[in-house]
């Protein structure tokens, strides 16, 4: 009997209201996160990665909605809770870490300050305790002098090390889920190496589920047990990171994979994806990924369906490169 997970996404579904009429940016996306586990999201600008994940936290905004569906936290169905109650949810039982740490932290604010005011929201502790933890919370994540770093203001920190802070407080309250929206991106590689290690170590020792959004699939191949692919709103392909980076079965999956520098020769060309994502507003009939494929055909105008095949493993696609039978 195996355990329930932590994040069950089923069907979802959001819509945008534009002038031109509803824009369907998640279209149909089910996924699961176990506890300890880390997901992989990747894709293309344009995909949905990142509004899935704002979708998970319950900050999808007007003029946008979350049409239909369901997100299950521990059980629970964030969909049907009121703001009162996912404002609650925020910050203890669920959190997000995102790209800009400026978007989490405030600029004239201490950091002593932002800690302690994000851990006795949730918790009734003293003053002297709520500081402590904050402290503990900054030595976690490997920032030097803790106690007075949290005297200072952000733009006193690099941005490496505003990072550190976000995702110190992001897991102050041990999260059961843990978003992450290309938290790395702009960060050199070392620093990024090192906050990754942090982050899967910290997750793993809460027993935190972890969702990774990035399209860097480099950073997926060494943090993620499993991997979820986007395109145009859709996830296309999943299952494990070795199964899926050492025998993808989707076009679009390879098409990523062949890109990645370290797997071109030296002096070779690039491999690229010929075309550019489609506008969500003038998506083709059937696959969206049929324009840019060389194994597409007239069969590809209709609506691919979701094959499961190996060991939990799915594909929406007719010509897939890795077939069931072959799976089996």
């Amino acid at each position: 009997m195996t355990s329930q997970p932590i994040l069950e996404v089923r069907d979802l579904v959001v819509e945008f209201a534009t002038r031109d009429g509803v824009l369907t940016a998640i279209n149909g996306v089910s996924f699961h996160v176990d506890r300890g586990e880390v997901l992989g999201l990747v894709g293309e600008s344009g995909s949905g990665k990142s509004v899935t994940g704002l979708a998970i936290l319950g900050l999808i905004d007007a003029p946008g909605r979350i049409a239909s569906g369901s997100i299950l936290l521990e059980g629970e169905d964030l969909t049907r809770m009121r703001e009162a109650q996912l404002r609650r949810l925020r910050g203890k039982r669920l959190a997000m870490i995102f790209q800009d740490p400026m978007t989490t932290l405030n600029p004239v604010l201490r950091v002593d300050t932002q800690m302690i005011e994000a851990i006795t929201a949730h918790e009734k502790v003293s003053h002297k305790a709520a500081r402590a933890k904050a402290r503990d919370a900054l030595a976690k994540v490997g920032i030097p002098s803790p106690d007075e770093r949290l005297a200072s203001y952000p733009h006193q920190f690099s941005g490496g090390m505003r990072q550190r802070v976000a995702i110190a407080i992001a897991l102050l309250h041990r999260p059961a889920l843990l978003v992450a929206d290309e938290p790395t991106t702009a960060l050199d590689v070392t620093i990024q190496a090192q906050i990754l290690s942090e982050v899967q170590t910290l997750a793993q020792e809460a027993g935190t589920a972890l969702v990774w959004v990035t399209h860097d699939l480099s950073v997926v191949a060494g943090l993620a047990d499993r991997v979820a692919v986007m395109y145009a709103g859709r996830i296309v392909e999943q299952g494990s990171v070795a199964d899926v980076l050492e025998n993808p079965a989707h076009p679009y999956t390879a098409g990523l994979i062949g890109s990645v520098p370290s797997r071109n020769r030296r002096g070779v060309p690039l491999s690229q994806i010929p075309g550019m994502t489609p506008s969500l507003a003038k998506l083709p009939p059937g696959c969206a990924f049929a324009p840019r494929c060389a194994r597409a055909d007239a069969g590809c105008r209709n609506d691919p369906p979701v094959v499961a095949f190996g060991t939990a493993r799915m594909h929406r696609c007719f010509h897939p490169l890795v077939t069931a039978e072959a799976a089996a």
